[in-house]
């Protein structure tokens, strides 16, 4: 029965049924009817595949949407990334083989789903934007992913349950509690001197090989976070399990969820990975809780952009990045941090990759703008066994004064401009060329360095919490609580 005959039958009711009655039973047949028709699916075809993007023509949909690619024996998803007057640019989340010319492109299935009429509840089809959903929610403790939602472990399929966008609309900034509250995120030098506020969103930035892996473990696994989300974005494969099973360990696993896209992985999976991470710890704020959010690490985030622009023919700026790659960036970062008062937060960490232990790089001068600090690691530090290889005189944090009583910030202070001093003048110490007395600030430099140095060292397995470093830092001086 198709839809008129659906209304004619629904029309043609007994004399004695009031018009008012009559009229309402017809309209739900009606949508009894429309909500049962198959609707039709336009589909496009593949005209060109080269390198990275392929194009096709015969849809129209937008930027951001998915569709599958149908080939003989299997068929492969993509996603729509930009488009030149009636071509569309698609871009697949792994590898292709098999293409053929004039494949039939389909846009994703919509879900079925469920529309309240009046008392009663209906199936029915209902159109979206198409932007890609992936599941949310605790089952997901414990368990690793990989940028689309997929189960990468040993532990079964994820099941039924909620699910979320990718893409969020920005939070109105004067709906935003302040950063009042103070992380313990269990590493010393941290707790004291960078102090982090819960929403605070902090950039690690480090070389290769200088402990920055190491120094995330230590958070995960020390943190007074209720949740955990790592984003692992174009790292080494082989890292992923080792940071998993060494790094985190049970004791973190237990609360967090990992999202894995490493370096093979095609670009487009690596930009949702990056997304997937901070959905899964939008959705945990909005639940009240406190989450800390781990990317590693930003920079390949950037570099995988990077691939997609330059792929569909936009011209490189900086250093070889299109600007797109600066638009992103913020609107990656933005969406960590504090949600509405009495709500949850997310505490970010992002790592930024300094080729060259370049601090000019163009991702790391952007990151360092658009974030609340950065910790800054030293291969210096680190190839003189001195971990976490924390640069404090380069590392700020810019929440701090409103965190901590003046007696802190006011040592913290004092602390660096003595470590520093005293670095600055290492070598004509370490020669016997300066003369004691000759500057008193040296002076003092030279006799708390042992103990400024010894403060600054922490190991793997050693947790400190806030109370207990911040009752170290200001015995440093002998100075104590007030």
């Amino acid at each position: 029965m198709n839809a008129v005959d659906s209304m004619d039958e629904a029309v043609n009711l007994e004399s004695d049924v009031r018009p008012g009655q009559r009229w309402r039973e017809s309209l739900a047949a009606a949508r009894d009817a429309v909500a049962q028709a198959t609707p039709l699916q336009v589909s496009g075809q593949l005209v060109k595949a080269t390198g990275l993007v392929m194009e096709a023509v015969g849809l129209r949909l937008p930027v951001g949407s998915t569709c599958w690619i149908e080939l003989p024996h299997h068929r492969v998803e993509a996603e729509v990334v930009g488009f030149s007057g009636e071509r569309l640019f698609l871009m697949p989340e792994n590898e292709v083989h098999g293409l053929v010319p004039g494949a039939r492109v389909v846009p994703a299935e919509i879900r079925s789903g469920f529309t309240l009429l009046g008392k009663r509840q209906l199936p029915r089809r209902r159109m979206s934007d198409r932007v890609r959903h992936l599941p949310v929610g605790s089952r997901l403790l414990g368990r690793v992913v990989d940028g689309a939602g997929r189960p990468l472990d040993a532990l079964g399929p994820l099941g039924e349950g909620a699910a979320a966008p990718l893409q969020s609309r920005p939070i109105n900034p004067l709906e935003r509690a302040p950063i009042d509250k103070p992380l313990d995120v269990g590493v010393r030098a941290i707790n004291a001197l960078l102090t982090v506020g819960r929403g605070q969103r902090m950039g690690l930035f480090a070389g290769s090989g200088v402990g920055k892996s190491v120094l995330l473990g230590m958070m995960a696994r020390f943190t007074e976070a209720d949740v955990i989300v790592v984003g692992l974005i174009g790292e080494r494969g082989r890292e992923v399990r080792e940071f998993i099973e060494d790094i985190l360990g049970k004791e973190g696993m237990a609360r967090a969820v990992v999202v894995a896209a490493p370096a093979d992985t095609s670009p487009l999976l690596r930009l949702q990975g990056a997304a997937y991470a901070t959905t899964l710890a939008e959705y945990f704020r909005d639940q009240g809780l406190n989450v800390l959010l781990i990317m590693d690490s930003l920079t390949r985030y950037a570099m995988a952009q990077r691939e997609i622009a330059l792929a569909i023919g936009e011209p490189p700026a900086t250093k070889g990045y299109p600007p797109s790659v600066f638009a992103k960036l913020p609107k990656l970062v933005e969406r960590a941090g504090n949600g509405a008062d009495a709500g949850g937060s997310i505490t970010a960490f992002y790592t930024v990759l300094t080729e060259g232990d370049d601090q000019q790089d163009p991702i790391a001068d952007s990151a360092r703008a658009i974030l609340d600090g950065h910790i800054v690691l030293s291969r210096r530090l680190a190839e003189q066994g001195h971990y976490p290889a924390i640069d404090i005189e380069a590392s700020i944090s810019r929440a701090m004064n409103q965190l901590v009583e003046p007696q802190q910030v006011a040592q913290a202070q004092r602390f660096k401009q003595l470590y520093a001093h005293y670095q600055r003048n290492r070598d004509l110490i370490s020669v016997g060329a300066y003369v004691s007395g000759t500057d008193p600030l040296m002076d003092e430099a030279i006799q708390r360095y042992a103990v400024m140095e010894h403060f600054l060292v922490q190991g793997i397995q050693e947790r400190s919490t806030l109370e207990s470093g911040l009752s170290s830092f200001l015995e440093l001086f002998g100075t104590g609580r007030t």
